[in-house]
This record gives structure tokens, sequence and C-alpha cells, in this order.
């Protein structure tokens, strides 16, 4: 069995566990910090929520993303951005069309999640409000990747890739 909750990035000068808009997410555990503030913090859970990404931009001012990993096969990826707004996609899409598969009838992966090209523009705007230049094309290979062997580790790529986190 695999690993399944959320992982919350962000940049603040507190910890984010002590932020209003992740104050329903009690046990939250730093998992890493990087240069210019971001943080990424391990929520385990496999059901209730973690907060709102949306709000947790607006606190801090900065974009924030959420992957909420499932059982490690695939990773929901919510972003937020205080000017460049909110987005949706997901990583492992064969592993996560396999689950929406289990769940829905007649809905697609399309349904729910940006198309990896167009999730990588957006991330592309997202990295540009982070203060990160980037380019398209390496998001846009992670955003079709198969899990290696774990989604997780997939997040930490696009961390990379986005310009937060480096591997």
């Amino acid at each position: 069995m695999g690993y399944w909750g959320y992982l919350v990035v962000g940049r603040s000068e507190r910890p984010l566990a002590e932020l209003d808009a992740l104050s329903g997410a009690k046990g939250m555990e730093l998992r890493t910090e990087a240069p210019g503030g971001w943080q990424v913090w391990e929520y385990p859970s496999g059901d209730g929520e973690v907060g709102n990404m949306n709000v947790l931009a607006e606190e801090t001012g900065a974009p924030a993303l959420f992957g909420y990993v499932m059982d490690s096969d695939c990773v929901v990826v919510e972003a937020a951005a205080p000017a460049s707004g909110a987005w949706t996609t997901c990583l492992a899409r064969a592993a996560m069309a396999g689950y929406l598969g289990a769940a829905t009838e007649g809905l697609t992966l399309e349904d729910y999640f940006l198309d990896p090209s167009d999730a990588a523009g957006r991330a592309v705007a997202w990295a540009a409000e982070s203060g990160h230049e980037v380019a398209p094309g390496p998001l846009v290979d992670v955003l079709t990747a198969d899990a290696d062997p774990l989604a997780e580790n997939l997040f930490f790529r696009l961390l990379d890739r986005l310009g937060v986190v480096p591997l």
C-alpha cells in the first residue's frame, strides 16, 4: 500500500502550518524548505481536506500548490496564485484515469483536469508569479510521465521544473 495524503507548497516567512488557511489540517509536518521562503508540508490523510489553496495564496500573497497523492500511484495537482488564478491537473495520467474509471461513468480525465500542454502553460504563469522563468517543455515532460515508481517523485520533479524546490 502506498502513500495517501497531501503535499502543501507555499512561500511564507511563517510556517505554513500556522496560517489560517491551513488551520483545519492539524498534524501537518514540514517535509522540506527551499530558498526564497518556500516550504513543503505533508499532511497524511486518505480523507478530509487540508484547506483551500486559493485562500493560502491570498493569505501569503504568493503562489501555492497542493498535491493530493493517491496510493503513490498518481497525484491531483491544484495550484493558485494571487494574479494568475487557480488551475488543476494531475500527474501519472494513466493511473489517474484508472481511478476515475472506477469512480465515474462517461467522464474522461480531461473532464476533470487540464491537459498537459494547457497545464504547462498555466504552470509557466504560476512560476513567473513566483519569480521564476521556466520553459513549458520540461513541464509537459513531467505532466505526461508515469510514476517512477512513486507518484511523489513526479510531484517533486514538478516542483523542481517550476523552480521552487530543487531536486
